[in-house]
């Protein structure tokens, strides 16, 4: 995907499929995509509906934050501009508050390597983030600290950041970190959740980095 028309695109969809999946309500949460030269990225407009979005509307910046096309971007601008200056393999973010990962964000608590799949495209537990105030550069060096080198973030007392290679990885990433954190508060009812070896999610991570990632 090369075009800023298409790469705009994209993120519109995912905006929709976000909403649809109930990830996000009103105008909350945010979307970006890095184009392969790393010189371009889209994100969503400050204050806009997923559902009214139009390729128009969706912003772009150099890797400085300096606006290319569009009006004003997400307020959560600083975020992504960190994620994509200390992760090279990131192309695609997306913020949402989907309701039992923000459950544990709001908790403070990390959502264990409990769930395979989810440390198949997690890469291990979901670290929670040292609170700061929404679009703040503090929230955003918070956010990079806690994500390493893992698959998503949750950012205290706010939400989920999941990212990946491309738009449609980092959109099932923060799918699969709601479906963990939700089966984590069940589980907790039952007695507690069996956490995996660490051993057992290195071999899961490769074998779905090698093997089973979207698109291999």
């Amino acid at each position: 995907m090369n075009t800023l028309m298409e790469m705009r695109q994209a993120v519109v969809e995912t905006g929709r499929q976000m909403i649809g999946r109930g990830l996000v309500a009103g105008t909350w949460g945010n979307i970006s995509m890095r184009s392969q030269s790393g010189e371009q990225i889209a994100i969503t407009p400050s204050g806009r509906p997923y559902d009214q979005l139009t390729p128009e509307d969706i912003v772009v910046v150099d890797p400085a934050g300096q606006i290319l096309a569009g009006r004003r971007p997400s307020s959560e601008l600083a975020l992504h501009l960190a994620i994509y200056h200390a992760r090279t393999d990131v192309l695609a973010i997306v913020h949402t508050h989907s309701l039992y990962a923000t459950a544990c964000a709001v908790a403070g608590k990390a959502i264990p390597a409990s769930l395979e799949e989810m440390v198949q495209a997690v890469g291990g537990p979901v670290q929670v983030a040292a609170y700061a105030l929404p679009g703040t550069v503090e929230l955003a060096a918070n956010a990079v600290a806690a994500l390493a080198d893992r698959s998503a973030v949750l950012l205290a007392n706010h939400g989920v950041a999941a990212c990946g290679p491309s738009l449609s990885e980092a959109l099932l990433v923060a799918e699969l970190v709601e479906k963990a954190a939700h089966i984590h508060v069940m589980a907790q009812q039952l007695g507690g959740a069996r956490e995996l070896s660490e051993e057992d999610v290195a071999l899961m991570r490769r074998f779905y980095l090698e093997h089973y990632r979207p698109g291999k």
